[in-house]
């Protein structure tokens, strides 16, 4: 049983490799329409997995991202910028995260020592530790992603990075 699914039964036949069929016959080539259909509901499955084991150490996948990326930080703090950046995300959405997070005191907001205009984002002391069990949370259940091979996760990481790559995600 699906960890996401385990209230609902499994259905006897794969409905995007049924729908694949029927557009095959009346629409044309299914190969892309069954390959994103199937990875929109991967990432649907993947993102209840996740947010099912944050939410008893009141996270978000986003404000989990948030305080990983500031611990990936050599001094665990980093501009609200460079935070949108690397999250990939708009300054209204870092602004909202960082919000959140402060209000829960596992960040807090300083002032950047050598431009004014800017604000850096520090991980507090909470926030490592809620970021420490949120993570043996989530690697527990291996972020959702079961039934792949080792192998077969890196592969699979190679071929979105290529469309990811193509959709100018990154250079």
């Amino acid at each position: 049983m699906s960890l996401v699914m385990a209230s609902r039964r499994p259905l006897p036949f794969d409905p995007i490799m049924r729908a694949a069929s029927l557009w095959e016959e009346r629409i044309g080539p299914s190969r892309a329409m069954a390959a994103v259909t199937s990875v929109m509901r991967v990432q649907q499955i993947l993102l209840s997995a996740v947010d099912n084991a944050l939410r008893p150490h009141g996270l978000t996948f986003a404000r989990y991202e948030a305080l990983v990326l500031l611990t990936f930080a050599r001094t665990n703090k980093l501009p609200m910028r460079v935070m949108g950046e690397r999250l990939q995300l708009h300054p209204t959405s870092v602004t909202n995260i960082v919000d959140r997070l402060q209000a829960d005191g596992l960040v807090r907001r300083i002032p950047h020592p050598t431009d004014r205009r800017a604000t850096l984002v520090e991980i507090t002391e909470a926030g490592s530790m809620r970021l420490k069990a949120a993570t043996e949370a989530v690697t527990e259940i291996e972020f959702g992603l079961t039934g792949l091979t080792p192998e077969e996760e890196q592969t699979l990481t190679e071929l979105l990075a290529k469309v990811r790559h193509s959709a100018g995600d990154f250079a």
